[in-house]
């Protein structure tokens, strides 16, 4: 059993969503390999930093990507594997990527409560645009507003 601390940059970007592992950002990774009768097992930790857009109203949003994963490195001429050893040594790119981008936000928010885009003019809702909910309803509907359903409202007949 062997005990390793890597940290290394991706020379590309992973991840194809609104976020993504940028080239050059740090990638580190604590893994512990043991021998096993069919191989190698690799069990790490890896941290990095994912950057992007907010999927509601596209600010720039950065937060810490901590994931863990065990795999088998399976020896050459054994059974079909996804990795094997080569050469005594074992190629941790693969996993560390797949790791780190399956844990990726398919729909990244700045914050819980992100109320998004005003669909009218396209500025976030929160920045008190002066933008009033209210000032486009149809009026039609007006007469709604004062209408009570609360459990002492009475039913009419």
């Amino acid at each position: 059993m062997r005990e390793a601390q890597i940290e290394a940059t991706p020379a590309e970007r992973w991840g194809e969503g609104l976020v993504a592992v940028q080239a050059g950002e740090p990638v580190r990774v604590a893994a512990r390999l043991e021998s096993v009768h069919e191989g190698i097992l690799v069990t790490a930790e890896v941290d990095t930093r994912y950057t992007g857009v907010c999927g509601r109203c596209l600010t720039d949003i950065a937060a810490p990507v901590e994931v863990e994963f065990q795999e088998l490195f399976a020896y050459p001429g054994e059974e079909e594997s996804d990795f094997e050893v080569q050469d005594n040594h074992v190629d941790l790119e693969t996993p560390v990527r797949d790791t780190i981008v399956l844990s990726l936000p398919f729909q990244p928010v700045c914050s819980e409560d992100c109320p998004g885009l005003d669909p009218e003019t396209g500025e976030r809702k929160d920045e008190g645009s002066g933008i009033q909910e209210d000032a486009d309803t149809d009026p039609r509907w007006a007469a709604l507003r004062d209408v009570s359903f609360g459990a002492d409202a009475e039913p009419r007949e």
